[in-house]
C-alpha cells in the first residue's frame, strides 16, 4: 500500500519510506491510500483473544500485510508486554489505564512499535550509517522514544524539550540515559521545539548530510499501533458482558495523535458512536469545531503540560479523515477546561470513588462525565501514571503519591543536558557537528 501526503504535493511512498522519512517532502503528514475494513466476524471473536493476538490481527489488517507476518508478530510481542486494564469508576463510566508500560505513559505503545519497526527497516539498509531521530516532547514522548531506541546501534535520538515545562521525573527518563540519547533543553515553548524539528526536515543541506526521521505522532508508525487499545477497550467491555453498541471514547488532546488513532480504529471497523476531545485553555481544536476556523497561536502553560500545544501537529490528519468541519462535529464533541476545574475533578474523583487520576486523564474523565448520555458506555483514556505528575496530584487530593520503583530508578541517574536557544541555526549547528564526515 502507498502513503500520500496530506498536502498532496509530494510523491506517494511505501510504508518503509514513510516510517524512515517521518514527514513528507512538502511538510505534510503521511496517510494510507486506503483504510481497510475488518471483517465483522473479527469483532465477535475479540472477547476471546489475548491482547497480543488482537494487536497482531489489527496491525496486520491496518498495514495491508506490508509487514511480513513473522516480523509483525515479533514486533507486536515486543511492544505489548504490559496490560491496559479498564477501571470501573461509576455507573457506565470507565477509565482505561494506558500507563503500565516501561515509562508509565500511553506513548509506550506507539513509540515501542515504531522503534522496533524502524530498527527492522534500518537493518535492511547497510547504507544507513546513522539514523537521527528528532523528538520534540512536552514530557512523555521523550522518555518513551528514548526507551525504545536506547543503545540501538546506528541510531542517535535528539530529544528537544521546553525549559522549565516538564517534570523532573519526565526529564530524567531521557536526560539520564546518555549514550545515543541526547537531551536538548530549549529556551522556549513546546511549539518552538516542534518548529525546530519541522525546519530540520525541510532543510536541504541538513538532509543531504544526515538521515533524519521522527518518532513523534507525525510518524504513521506511531498512529496505527495506538488503534489497538481502542479495540482492547471494546474487547474488555464485551468480556464483562457490557453494552458496546453505544460506545463513547474521551481523549485528552493537544497534538491530536491519540484522537487520530481512535478515528482510524473507527474507520477500520470499531463501532464507536463518537469521540470526545478534552483540551485545556489552549483549546485550538475546540475553537475549530466551534467556529470552523483553525487558528494556531502561542501555547500557554498549564497543569497538564502534555496538552500545551498551540499548533496541533495532527490537525491535517483530522481534516483528512473527517472531510469537513460539519462531519468532524458529528464524529467528535469537544470541551475545554481551566486548571482549577481539573484540580476540582481530581479531588472529586478521589473523594467520591477512591481513584487517583493525574491531570491529563482528569481532563478526559471530566469531558466524559459532561458529554455521556443515558444508555451509552463511556471510556476515558488515562495517559500517564499519577506519580509522573505527583506535585499536581498531591496538591489536588492532599495525599502523597508513591513513586513506583521503575520510575524511581530513573531518578538515580546523572542528567546530561545541552541547553540551547530557540533559534534554528543553533539546532542545525548542533546536528551538523555530529554528522558523519
Amino acid at each position: 500500500m502507498l502513503y500520500y501526503s496530506t498536502r498532496h504535493n509530494s510523491p506517494d511512498v511505501t510504508l518503509e519510506q514513510a516510517v524512515l522519512k517521518g514527514l513528507a517532502a512538502d511538510g505534510g503528514l503521511y496517510m494510507p491510500r486506503s483504510i481497510p475494513r475488518l471483517p465483522q466476524a473479527f469483532l465477535h471473536n475479540f472477547k476471546n483473544m489475548t491482547l497480543q493476538d488482537l494487536g497482531y490481527a489489527i496491525a496486520h489488517v491496518a498495514f495491508h500485510g506490508d509487514i511480513e507476518a513473522s516480523v509483525l508478530h515479533d514486533i507486536i510481542g515486543d511492544t505489548l508486554t504490559f496490560d491496559m486494564p479498564l477501571r470501573h469508576i461509576e455507573d457506565n463510566k470507565y477509565v482505561m489505564e494506558l500507563f503500565h508500560g516501561p515509562t508509565m505513559a500511553f506513548k509506550d505503545v506507539g513509540a515501542r512499535f515504531m522503534g522496533a519497526l524502524a530498527r527492522y527497516y534500518m537493518d535492511k539498509h547497510g547504507e544507513f550509517n546513522t539514523v537521527n531521530v528528532l523528538v520534540p516532547t512536552s514530557g512523555d514522548t521523550g522518555g518513551a522514544v528514548a526507551g525504545g531506541f536506547r543503545n540501538v546501534p546506528g541510531v542517535d535520538v535528539w530529544v528537544l524539550y521546553p525549559q522549565d515545562s516538564i517534570s523532573y521525573l519526565q526529564e530524567a527518563q531521557f536526560a539520564s540515559l546518555g549514550g545515543n540519547i541526547h537531551a536538548i533543553e530549549v529556551n522556549g515553548t513546546f511549539d518552538d521545539c516542534k518548529r525546530l524539528v519541522e525546519q530540520a526536515f525541510m532543510d536541504p543541506e541538513l538532509n543531504r548530510k544526515m538521515l533524519l526521521t521522527s518518532a513523534t505522532s507525525i510518524n504513521v508508525a506511531r498512529i496505527v499501533p495506538q488503534t489497538i487499545y481502542y479495540f482492547w477497550a471494546y474487547a474488555q467491555l464485551a468480556q464483562l458482558g457490557k453494552d458496546v453498541n453505544n460506545l463513547v471514547f474521551s481523549v485528552p488532546c493537544a497534538n491530536l495523535g491519540n484522537l487520530v488513532s481512535g478515528l482510524v480504529a473507527q474507520a477500520i471497523g470499531l463501532p464507536v458512536k463518537r469521540f470526545v476531545a478534552a483540551e485545556n485553555e489552549n483549546h485550538i481544536f475546540h475553537d475549530y469545531l466551534t467556529t470552523g476556523k483553525f487558528m494556531p497561536r502561542p501555547s500557554a502553560g498549564s497543569i497538564a503540560p502534555a496538552l500545551d500545544a498551540g499548533n496541533p501537529t495532527n490537525f491535517e490528519r483530522i481534516t483528512d479523515i473527517t472531510g469537513s468541519v460539519e462531519k468532524a462535529r458529528e464524529m467528535i464533541h469537544s470541551y475545554a477546561y481551566t486548571d482549577q476545574q481539573i484540580i476540582d475533578t481530581m479531588n472529586d474523583v478521589h473523594k467520591q470513588h477512591g481513584y487517583i487520576i493525574e491531570p491529563h486523564g482528569a481532563f478526559a474523565y471530566k469531558a466524559l462525565c459532561d458529554d455521556l448520555r443515558p444508555g451509552e458506555t463511556g471510556v476515558s483514556l488515562a495517559t500517564a501514571h499519577p506519580a509522573k505528575f505527583s506535585t499536581q496530584v498531591e496538591m489536588a487530593i492532599g495525599q502523597e503519591i508513591v513513586v513506583p520503583l521503575q520510575l524511581r530508578d530513573f531518578l538515580s541517574g546523572t542528567r546530561q543536558v545541552t541547553p540551547m536557544s530557540s533559534g534554528y541555526n543553533a539546532f542545525k549547528r548542533l546536528l551538523l557537528e555530529n554528522a558523519p564526515a
